[in-house]
């Protein structure tokens, strides 16, 4: 297979997970280096985690935690093993929070999507990601030169020129964000211009809706797969394709640990449960452990058609944050969890925020198995302990609940 970057994409899984689970130790000792995971993980023995139910057992640190932690310890929260003077760039994200980036080779794993789209020595690619401040437009730069691809630096804007680049230059494929590929192919056609040498796009940082991957297909660009990543970690997965037909779901990368965990808890969920995404990264300069990235998504079961045997996902489902106010104070996921956590009986619960503004209604769904087990009163005594607000409760089966990853709906009405 062609597409295939190398021989760790079609290892045996069960090689591949004793293989992540044996590096374990020596990633959490090597963060345990830096002062900001010394505090994370203080206690710690690294010798100890060498299963994911280990791993489970250390705390979740969230990218929304970084702008908190940067400002005590600037640039980097005291997370990065390596200095950031050694480092090759230092990026600077909305919020602010900074991102460093290393000087190994592919240091964001970007040419395992590249790959997947066909990408070899000789390509020429043009790079619509943003070369200014933030880190997307050096990941694909990453990933070419590890591939041996030539790279078009167009950034992002100027449109007349970025069709002018495709036309006199002729890449092969294009980066970037679909909705301007779109823009980029309207123009074209406003100038006559031919970019047909464009056959492939790798696209990522917002969503991609079937609806505008078949446009982009209609409109010239056969191959269009799409990847999730972020600015902390680089790539996380990516869409692949067989026989020029995109296989459902996203492939995991070598290189990560993958946990779906219940929003606003630690807590791993079953495979097919919708939750956060929650990475642990093997990278040399910036350790990752158990770092939960607000994206919600879930495990599909199977492997890939394509021939990769690592886990996959179902892409980005969004976000886990669904921290809500209610009667001018917020109620958190973590609170809902806390109620389940002190009534066992409850399998899973769902707090729904319902009425007015100004009149708020909160109900805790709660699926149970025995319903003359449970016993209402007491679980209101505990919601109104742990959150300060009255709510109601609603014991339903187990399953009735929606598999959305969602622990907090706001159903209320805004009009």
């Amino acid at each position: 297979m062609t597409d295939i970057l190398d021989s760790l994409e079609t290892r045996d899984p069960e090689q591949r997970e004793r293989d992540l689970m044996a590096r374990l130790p020596q990633l959490v000792a090597r963060a345990q280096a830096a002062p900001g995971w010394a505090g994370i993980l203080h206690g710690v023995k690294a010798a100890d985690i060498t299963s994911r139910a280990a791993l489970a057992h250390l705390p979740v640190t969230r990218k929304s935690d970084l702008k908190d932690l940067q400002a005590k310890a600037m640039p980097f929260g005291g997370l990065t093993s390596t200095p950031a003077r050694e480092l090759r760039h230092l990026f600077m994200s909305p919020g602010p929070i900074f991102d460093p980036e290393g000087r190994g080779q592919d240091w964001w794993r970007f040419a395992r999507p590249m790959a997947a789209l066909g990408l070899r020595a000789g390509h020429v690619v043009q790079n619509c990601f943003s070369y200014h401040f933030t880190p997307a437009a050096f990941m694909v730069e990453g990933g070419a030169a590890r591939l041996g691809c030539a790279v078009i630096p167009a950034g992002t804007g100027q449109t007349e020129m970025q069709v002018q680049a495709m036309a006199e230059l002729k890449p092969d494929a294009y980066v970037g964000t679909p909705s301007f590929l779109k823009i980029i192919i309207e123009k074209a056609r406003e100038m006559q211009a031919d970019i047909g040498s464009v056959q492939r796009a790798l696209v990522g940082a917002e969503a991609l809706p079937p609806s505008l991957r078949k446009w982009l297909q209609d409109n010239g660009v056969p191959h269009v797969l799409q990847m999730y990543g972020s600015a902390d970690i680089g790539n996380i997965a990516y869409e692949t394709q067989t026989g020029g037909e995109v296989n459902p779901g996203m492939i995991l990368d070598e290189d990560l640990i993958l946990e779906i965990v219940r929003p606003g808890t630690g807590d791993p969920l079953p495979e097919g449960e919708v939750g956060e995404v929650v990475i642990t990264s093997f990278n040399p300069d910036y350790p990752l452990i158990r770092f939960g990235t607000g994206d919600m998504s879930a495990v599909m079961s199977g492997i890939s058609r394509c021939g990769r045997t690592n886990t996959r996902i179902k892409g980005w489902m969004g976000r886990a944050d669904q921290t809500t106010k209610v009667r001018a104070m917020f109620v958190h996921p973590s609170q809902v969890a806390e109620v389940a956590r002190r009534h066992p009986q409850i399998r899973k619960a769902r707090l729904v925020v319902t009425g007015e503004m100004a009149n708020d209604m909160m109900t805790l769904h709660c699926e149970v198995d025995d319903r003359d087990a449970v016993t209402e009163s007491t679980i209101v005594d505990t919601i109104r302990e742990v959150t300060k607000l009255r709510g109601e409760v609603k014991l339903v089966a187990r399953g009735s609940l929606p598999n959305d990853g969602k622990v907090i709906e706001d159903a209320r009405k805004y009009e």
